[in-house]
């Protein structure tokens, strides 16, 4: 049987697939309805589920029951708002608008002490070990910098030089298609580009792409979390 990894904040998917390529089935959770999550999807508050799976070792939605033995690796991604550049512009004001869930995912997660990863933006609390993923690593038309943090250690491939003036934040780096990226902060980008340069086929909004980690990411690391569990049952 595949191992089972627990996505929480699962979005449309995008690290799920990537897990799901690694050798994972999945099961996504998140608050708001996702149609084309591609997997087991759960709709239900993460935190909420996190926090009942860790103190009863199960819970129910809709009449169906979720066991923390039948998981053998937990993902979360808690909304990166707070810390994102287009939030940081407004102050403190504009990140106290977004709440800030990573210290208490990261507490209920230690708690279960099953392998665990969380990711979010650059700017977020962020303990170390940590590793960065960058799309230039896995040949991607995207920046997208991303965070790993995780009680398992991971390695990080190594990170090209970026070309000169392109910031991953910067629209000015993406100017009119003269750039071999395509920048996904917002809605300013062509969802057919946005697909190829994330190589994500099954969202069709620019709001699901622009939320979404390209699945190479989580695919690189969910191998790595594979060969641990291996390693753990022979």
């Amino acid at each position: 049987m595949r191992p089972r990894l627990l996505d929480l904040f699962c979005g449309a998917g995008g690290c799920s697939v990537g897990y799901h390529r690694a050798g994972f089935d999945v099961v996504g959770v998140d608050n708001r309805p996702m149609p084309r999550y591609p997997f087991e999807f759960v709709q239900h508050d993460a935190i909420q589920f996190l926090e009942m799976i860790s103190s009863r070792g199960k819970t129910n939605v809709d009449g169906k029951w979720y066991f923390l033995e039948d998981f053998d690796v937990i993902h979360a991604s808690p909304p990166c708002q707070a810390f994102s550049v287009s939030t940081a512009v407004h102050g403190k004001k504009g990140r106290e608008k977004h709440p800030n869930l990573i210290e208490p995912c990261r507490l209920l997660l230690d708690e279960i002490g099953k392998p665990w990863i969380m990711e979010n933006v650059q700017g977020a609390p962020m303990k170390t070990p940590s590793i960065m993923l960058c799309g230039m690593m896995f040949k991607l038309r995207v920046l997208r910098h991303r965070w790993f943090e995780s009680n398992q250690m991971l390695l990080q491939p190594t990170h090209p030089k970026h070309p000169p003036g392109m910031l991953t934040n910067s629209h000015r780096a993406y100017d009119r298609g003269q750039s071999p990226f395509v920048c996904l902060a917002g809605h300013n980008f062509k969802r057919e580009e946005g697909e190829a340069a994330m190589q994500i086929d099954w969202m069709k909004s620019r709001a699901e792409l622009a939320q979404a980690i390209p699945p190479a990411y989580t695919e690189f690391i969910g191998k790595q979390l594979m060969m641990m569990l291996e390693n753990r049952s022979s």
